[in-house]
């Protein structure tokens, strides 16, 4: 089993499990993209307000989806923004947070195939 912190690791939220949830997740999910090119383009321009904002909307959103792995990462970066930390540093912290936006997805994770013991029982 990959710990939860490994970089391969696929995040799900626990929420895509209700009916009621999943499309709202899944919407969160497909608009990844979107918020990892405005995080991109807030960090290229030297914007440094908008990629606070930016990481500031993610933080929260990230957390109400049940993406919760994304919002500490989104909170560092809003840190080093409003701390004015070198860019170096604030880079780092944008390349964390999109490589966990990368790794979100919607639905529930897939169900490990059963054993060839299982199967045999």
């Amino acid at each position: 089993m990959t710990a939860p912190d490994a970089p391969t690791e696929l995040l799900y939220s626990p929420l895509a499990e209700d009916a009621d949830l999943a499309d709202i997740v899944g919407m969160f999910v497909q608009e990844m993209p979107e918020r990892i090119a405005r995080l991109l383009d807030r960090f290229a321009a030297s914007d440094w307000e908008g990629l606070r904002r930016a990481a500031h909307q993610l933080k929260g959103a990230a957390g109400s989806y049940g993406f919760g792995p994304i919002s500490p990462a989104a909170a560092r970066l809003e840190d080093n923004v409003l701390q004015s930390r070198p860019e170096e540093e604030i880079n780092r912290a944008v390349q964390e947070l999109i490589e966990l936006c990368r790794r979100a997805r919607a639905g529930t994770p897939p169900q490990p195939a059963p054993s060839e013991e299982t199967v045999r029982r």
